[in-house]
């Protein structure tokens, strides 16, 4: 019996685990870490860091070593006769060189770079707050649909209730047979409209679990938030978000380094019109060998001689070099001036794509500022329409039951508020997602 228990404790505990809802950080949070578009470039980022470290290293001395082998059999000139030559030889050396002087090459190279690992970065942090704007708006569209179900499933009760009460009242003869059949009727659109309504829902989790790129959607959901009914005015100026955004917006600071780069370029192309110093340095030996006969003839005693083993004829035959030599360009065709002017263009374009982002980011502050500014008079204006039609569903709800009013006239003052109810809804996102988009940009992070 307890190890029964025990399994129904921790099934239990599997099924409240499935139910996580997900807060809106979460949510951001999870996207810009899993999202294959910030995967990707990552990996971009990452090539960026080894073209760095590629340019970093060009400052240390190349160094190479080769062993070779050679063998002959045959036959070999000598004055107008021949002799037998099978050789067999062996060659090693070891060789290093280093670049002295190239106008400053490596420097303006690296420099280059740097800002080449900067605008990834910023490009990687570009596409984390467009992710995270999409998560926040679909995240509010989620908690709209799931406010306008409240308001259904409370049409629907009103619409159950009225329908109980004219069934009583058309069974005491009270009223007509027709009074009920709309009391049905009228429930049955409000459990219409109620179905769609969480429809709505499920389909709105769902847009939000495909932009998290959720492998299990089906227990996906997301917090139950409750957002106030009082919102307060935006009082901050698009001037002071403008500025706060050119600062902080990674769009903004990923043109400006691209221009940083397209300079140090024409930098970098601009020192082929100055000559290179490279100093090289070497060591090395070889060792012949005679196969067809060890003797080399006679010294001056008289004493034959054989050829050395191959240790001594490499201790004897080592030798060392080095030099430095000097690549002058002349002339070569102008091509150098012409990749010095492609370096002017580039820097031409990434200061035009710097204003084109600037441009953006403005007309983005500027709309949501005017969506902030508009939906919070939408906002105001769909509250006074729900207190009138409230107001208006009262009357007619009273005048009903006092045999004054019509069951029609009672179903279209419901409508008309719970339309009312929805709009005000409706305004009150989007009036917080724009200020929430304006916040962002202003350098606030998002939250609820």
């Amino acid at each position: 019996m307890k190890k029964v228990l025990m399994i129904i404790l921790g099934l239990s505990g599997l099924g409240l685990s499935a139910q996580k809802k997900w807060s809106l950080r979460e949510c951001v949070d999870y996207a810009v870490e899993h999202n294959l578009q910030v995967i990707q470039n990552q990996y971009s980022k990452q090539i960026q860091d080894v073209n760095l470290k590629i340019a970093q290293k060009n400052y240390l001395p190349s160094v190479s070593a080769n062993f070779g082998n050679s063998v002959s059999f045959g036959q070999a000139s000598l004055g107008t006769g021949s002799i037998r030559n099978d050789r067999f030889s062996n060659n090693a050396n070891l060789s290093a060189d280093i670049l002295v002087y190239n106008n400053g090459r490596l420097e303006k190279t690296i420099r280059k770079t740097q800002f080449d690992v900067e605008a990834s970065q910023y490009d990687i942090e570009t596409i984390k707050n467009d992710i995270s704007l999409q998560i926040a708006q679909q995240y509010l569209t989620t908690l709209l649909n799931k406010e306008i179900v409240k308001i259904s499933q409370s049409a629907t009760e009103n619409a159950k209730k009225q329908f109980d009460r004219a069934k009583i009242t058309t069974e005491v003869g009270t009223t007509a047979q027709t009074i009920v059949a709309e009391a049905e009727a009228a429930w049955a659109r409000e459990k219409q409209n109620l179905k769609t309504a969480e429809i709505n829902v499920g389909r709105s989790l769902f847009a939000l679990a495909q932009l998290l790129q959720l492998q299990d959607y089906k227990d996906f959901d997301v917090e139950n938030v409750q957002i106030g009914d009082k919102l307060s005015p935006q009082l901050i100026s698009v001037d002071e978000v403008l500025n706060t955004a050119y600062e902080n917006q990674p769009q903004i600071k990923a043109a400006e380094s691209r221009i940083k780069s397209a300079i140090a370029q024409t930098e970098v192309t601009r020192t082929a019109f100055w000559p290179t110093v490279t100093a090289s340095i070497g060591i090395g030996s070889f060792y012949n060998n005679l196969l067809n006969t060890s003797f080399l003839g006679f010294d001056q005693f008289g004493n034959s001689l054989k050829e050395p083993s191959i240790f001594k004829q490499y201790k004897d035959n080592f030798g060392q070099q080095g030099g430095i030599s000097v690549n002058i360009p002349i002339f070569n065709k102008g091509i150098t001036k012409l990749q010095v002017e492609q370096s002017k263009v580039n820097e031409s374009i990434a200061k035009n794509s710097l204003d084109q982002q600037k441009q953006i980011v403005k007309q983005n502050v500027q709309k949501a500022q005017f969506d902030v500014d508009a939906n919070y008079e939408v906002y105001l204006a769909a509250k006074e329409a729900e207190k009138s039609t409230k107001l208006a569903m009262d009357f007619a709800d009273k005048s009903y039951a006092a045999g004054r009013g019509t069951i029609y006239d009672l179903n279209i003052a419901r409508n008309n508020y719970a339309n009312a109810q929805g709009s005000v809804e409706q305004a009150k996102y989007n009036y917080l997602f724009s200020l929430k988009l304006l916040n962002f940009y202003a350098g606030i992070p998002l939250s609820l």
